[in-house]
């Protein structure tokens, strides 16, 4: 089969090889891939491994060969899941727990946004908690992951601010009903309730200062590459506040994905929940992609279709 796979490291940069097929073990299913998504964490993780490795973690396609062990979708079905960085390939072995069905009226390319970002977002704002009547303040809004977190903390009844970088970056986060912030350097000051960031720096800084009594910060990035800094007073003077860190594939192993997964799609199935992709481009253009994602010219996923 054919597989994208990293040729150097710093600039990452990938190659179409041929490759061997994946040998399923009893409880993972053969797909056959049809779409696929970029993430920052792909990126990080490209980097730890040796060159010549796939890559790719969102996954969608059709079952070629259900599991051997009678587990997940029969053959034939239309699934997305969560692949074990390998989705950048014709062929991928699937764990049947990582993997649902993709109801009629969800396209490829929209349910391919969901693994990562959907799942990211939705288990952030579950580790915050309690969201009706709440503020919430998303960083890095225009995002894959923070606008749907945006979408979902709304529809749970959260009063929501979208904080990003420009303009051109908050575009369509009002129509969801967001107030949304431009510029870092000129920041909110409405108190908050939750803040959900994958900024780092000064930016979760200046958001955890707008914590209120009993608030949480759920952190699941650090796009600027920066320690995290709290304020001399940070404890007594937010009595209460917390900081969970979300590391998605260490949060999956102890989540239900595929109801999760079939949460998500439910919501896009009924029109509640916007996640189309931001830049779709074919699979055999993908430095188009990786430049993309790191220009930050994108707002939402960059997915590839096969």
């Amino acid at each position: 089969m054919k597989a994208l796979v990293t040729t150097e490291l710093d600039p990452l940069t990938l190659e179409l090889r041929s490759v061997p097929d994946p040998r399923p073990r009893p409880d993972e299913a053969l797909i056959e891939v049809h779409a696929t998504a970029l993430n920052r964490a792909d990126l990080l993780l490209a980097v730890r491994r040796p060159v010549g490795s796939p890559i790719g973690l969102d996954v969608v396609g059709t079952v070629l060969r259900p599991a051997s062990d009678g587990s997940g979708p029969p053959a034939g079905a239309r699934v997305v899941g969560l692949a074990d960085n390998d989705a950048w390939a014709e062929l991928a072995a699937v764990r049947t727990d990582r993997l649902t069905g993709i109801p009629d009226g969800v396209c490829d390319t929209t349910a391919v946004t969901l693994p990562v970002a959907g799942l990211t977002a939705l288990y952030a704002l579950q580790r915050a908690g309690w969201l009706l009547g709440r503020r919430t303040l998303v960083t890095g809004a225009s995002g894959g992951v923070g606008r749907i977190a945006v979408q979902l903390a709304l529809a749970a009844g959260s009063e929501v601010t979208a904080w990003v970088g420009s303009p051109a970056r908050g575009a369509g986060l009002a129509d969801f009903g967001a107030q949304v912030v431009t510029g870092y350097d000129e920041p909110p000051t409405a108190p908050v309730d939750i803040l959900v960031d994958s900024v780092g720096g000064e930016v979760f800084s200046t958001g955890y200062q707008l914590l209120r009594r009993g608030g949480v910060a759920t952190v699941f990035g650090n796009t600027v590459r920066s320690e995290l800094r709290l304020p001399a007073d940070w404890g007594h003077a937010r009595p209460g506040v917390r900081i969970e860190y979300l590391f998605l594939l260490d949060e999956v192993t102890r989540r239900d994905v595929p109801a999760d997964l079939t949460l998500l799609l439910g919501l896009v199935a009924a029109g509640k929940l916007a996640a189309e992709p931001g830049l779709l481009t074919p699979w055999s253009d993908p430095q188009h992609a990786v430049d993309a994602l790191r220009s930050r010219e994108i707002n939402g996923k960059i997915v590839l279709s096969m």
